[in-house]
């Protein structure tokens, strides 16, 4: 695609395009005739991106100056939108660091704006009394509107929308506890926004005029607190009434382990966003309406965020989901290639059998793998791994899939990431479990030279230390039953799904 393809507006650089907004900001900033370029760690991840063709990409990090620089030859306005999600206990300072590689390069560069979405501080509050998160959002915030690059800080509270962590993290504590013993934070007033409400100012950012150098509150009209927004989220959803009971001794982190325990979302994902709420965060200015007007039906009501963001979700149509970005400590390294591979040892456990279905019935039971379809063998075990996986502080099995039905790389599938697809072939996943070593999962559908359908599987295991050795011969005498069984039942579902075809009315 040349650059006149792909329009002639305003180079933006968006950073975090293969997060949950940055993945969701990039088709809107297509659609406002401004032209992409998105700087990534793993650019293939945004290779199955219905945009990905519309868009430059940059291999890079934003904590590498170098990389920082090369995206931005040329642009006219960057996104800020990526975070260090509390890893480990310098991610203040990762922070810090890239907020200013990142405003330094944007005032080499020459660029017009930065934009950066943040979290949006409680009035009045010491910064020293805020969450760790909600204290680096701020001062990533400060540092960028120190640059010398005009900035617009755009501070939000919980963010209303599919596959948000605010909105999933409310959605299963509403659905799965009809009776609820929750923290006190439940009272805590609370102005939430809808995510196309976000997005709208995000993209509106882009053409601030050059003396705008300010944050910006953004919010939604309903103020509520935590307890009101799960009881009218159960109203929208058409639940029963919810009994809720405050109990004070839940601590923020107490209660993140509890919401780990409950919905998808793991503790170290639910931490920021329950220490965020120990104060109240409402807006006190909506002074971006004088350069982004709200349109009719504009700021979105909660409860029609909530009714949208239900649509998506059964209609299967959510775009990003918070799972979309890489987790905190889970392993980034790709499949070493073999076998010319050096790293050490690699175990595998391989399975092969033929197939009496066609190929593209194997590939539709290979691509729907996991999530409510499952994985094909002793769930017991699964689940009782995932379980596991979740009192390590892992994500465990219940992320589950965006999709139910297409997959596409860089997406989280349980408690692995999809990291190669290729269409009716080929499916790699990379764990992303809480494990001493690194591990891989293929699954192939092929034709062999007589013409019949063969399955592939193959998992591997890239051992760290002695731990790992150990962990792999430990679990190994399960394999058969495992690994074995998933081959013998993902065949048996492919001749399942193309009887069920072969009999389904024509037309």
């Amino acid at each position: 695609m040349t650059e006149d393809d792909r329009g002639t507006g305003a180079l933006c650089l968006v950073t975090g395009a293969t997060g949950y907004i940055g993945g969701r900001l990039v088709p809107e900033l297509l659609a406002a005739g401004l032209r992409v370029r998105c700087l990534a760690r793993s650019p293939e991840r945004l290779r199955d991106h219905p945009w990905a063709d519309a868009v430059e990409v940059v291999q890079g990090d934003v904590t590498d100056a170098g990389s920082v620089a090369r995206a931005m030859r040329g642009a006219d306005v960057a996104y800020y939108l990526v975070h260090a999600l509390g890893a480990g206990g310098d991610f203040e300072e990762t922070d810090r660091r890239a907020a200013r590689i990142f405003g330094e390069r944007a005032r080499e560069a020459g660029l017009s704006r930065l934009v950066y979405l943040g979290g949006l501080t409680p009035r009045g509050v010491p910064e020293r009394e805020l969450s760790p998160h909600l204290r680096s959002r701020a001062e990533v915030g400060r540092i960028l509107l120190a640059s010398g690059v005009p900035t617009a800080v755009l501070r939000a509270a919980v963010v209303i929308g599919s596959g948000s962590a605010s909105f999933e993290m409310l959605r299963y504590l509403t659905e799965r506890l009809p009776v609820m013993v929750t923290p006190s934070w439940v009272h805590t007033r609370i102005q939430p926004v809808a995510v196309r409400d976000v997005l709208r100012a995000l993209v509106g950012g882009a053409r601030l005029p050059g003396d705008v150098n300010r944050t910006f509150d953004i919010g939604g009209p309903d103020v509520l607190t935590y307890r009101e927004m799960m009881i009218r989220y159960a109203a929208v959803a058409e639940l029963p009434k919810r009994v809720i009971l405050p109990v004070p001794m839940l601590s923020p982190g107490l209660s993140s382990h509890w919401v780990g325990l409950v919905t998808p979302v793991p503790a170290s994902i639910a931490r920021p966003l329950t220490e965020s709420l120990r104060h109240e965060v409402v807006c006190h200015e909506h002074d971006i309406a004088r350069y982004v007007p709200d349109p009719p039906g504009h700021p979105v009501g909660f409860d029609e965020a909530v009714r949208l963001a239900l649509r998506r979700v059964r209609e299967a149509k959510v775009a990003t989901r918070w799972s979309s970005a890489s987790l905190p400590g889970a392993p980034s390294d790709p499949l070493p290639t073999d076998p010319d591979w050096a790293g050490g040892s690699l175990y595998s456990d391989r399975r092969e059998l033929c197939v009496a279905a066609p190929r593209a019935s194997l590939w539709r039971v290979i691509e729907g793998i996991g999530g409510d379809n499952g994985w094909y063998s002793f769930p017991l075990a699964w689940a009782v791994r995932g379980w596991l996986d979740r009192l390590a502080g892992g994500v465990g099995l219940r992320r589950g899939r965006r999709d139910a039905a297409r997959l596409r790389v860089g997406d989280s599938l349980d408690f692995w990431r999809v990291e190669e697809i290729e269409p009716g072939r080929l499916l790699r996943l990379r764990a992303e479990m809480r494990l001493p070593g690194l591990a891989w999962l293929e699954m192939y559908a092929e034709t062999d030279d007589a013409g019949r359908t063969r399955f592939r599987q193959r998992a591997l295991f890239h051992p760290h230390g002695l731990l790992g050795h150990a962990y792999w011969w430990s679990v190994s005498p399960f394999h058969a039953v495992v690994f074995g069984g998933m081959a013998r039942n993902i065949a048996r579902a492919a001749v399942a799904d193309a009887t069920a075809r072969e009999r389904a009315p024509a037309g």
